[in-house]
């Protein structure tokens, strides 16, 4: 059984995007990225809500060979390890679940108008690699409810924003989750590994 597994930056008072829904505030982190590029293997699947798919089409299909792009978290060039990361992302088979999008045009992407959870579950006995969630705290949100999600990777940022967007809303009921590893990085970020509780 494949594992969805949601993975994302939040500041250290709890957003995971600004008020105008970007990732500016984001501390670069060097260590993390190359740790991130050496796991990367197979052909991964995402999963999106609209909002972010739209931010990653909008960067991630010319980030790999565009030898020009910039780093959206931070001043410079891409690193290798970015650009690996582009690379896999480009591969992966993307599904964004919109009602408003009629169609989607970038490389291995299908759109379904709703997150039904059973299709997410048979999704998730198919052969493959884990199942990545980014951003799309709607999407996150859902299959938390369903207790869809294996595992959640969050990535704190030594960082106050004072506002912005909260990664879940909506969950009628507190989700135990158990700490799998806890990992602090140079630039004060520090990765909370968490498997859903039992």
């Amino acid at each position: 059984m494949r594992k969805i597994v949601m993975f994302n930056r939040v500041s250290a008072d709890g957003y995971f995007a600004s008020s105008g829904g970007g990732l500016e505030w984001v501390v670069p982190e060097p260590e993390l990225d190359r740790g991130a590029a050496e796991n990367l293997h197979g052909t991964g699947t995402i999963l999106f809500g609209r909002r972010t798919y739209d931010m990653f089409e909008s960067f991630w299909p010319h980030a790999a060979g565009d030898s020009a792009a910039t780093d959206p978290h931070g001043p410079g060039q891409l690193s290798p390890e970015v650009r690996a990361m582009g690379v896999w992302i480009n591969e992966a088979t993307k599904i964004v679940f919109s009602r408003t999008r009629k169609e989607v045009t970038w490389r291995n992407s299908r759109l379904l108008p709703e997150l039904d959870p059973r299709e997410v579950e048979a999704l998730k006995g198919q052969p493959g690699g884990d199942i990545m969630i980014f951003g799309s705290g709607t999407i996150v949100s859902q299959l938390t409810e369903h207790g869809l999600i294996d595992e959640y990777r969050f990535v704190v940022g030594p960082i106050l924003l004072g506002s912005g967007k909260q990664l879940l809303s909506g969950v009628p009921a507190a989700s135990k989750l158990e700490l799998v590893e806890s990992k602090a990085y140079p630039e004060g970020n520090v990765m909370l590994r968490y498997a859903r509780g039992k």
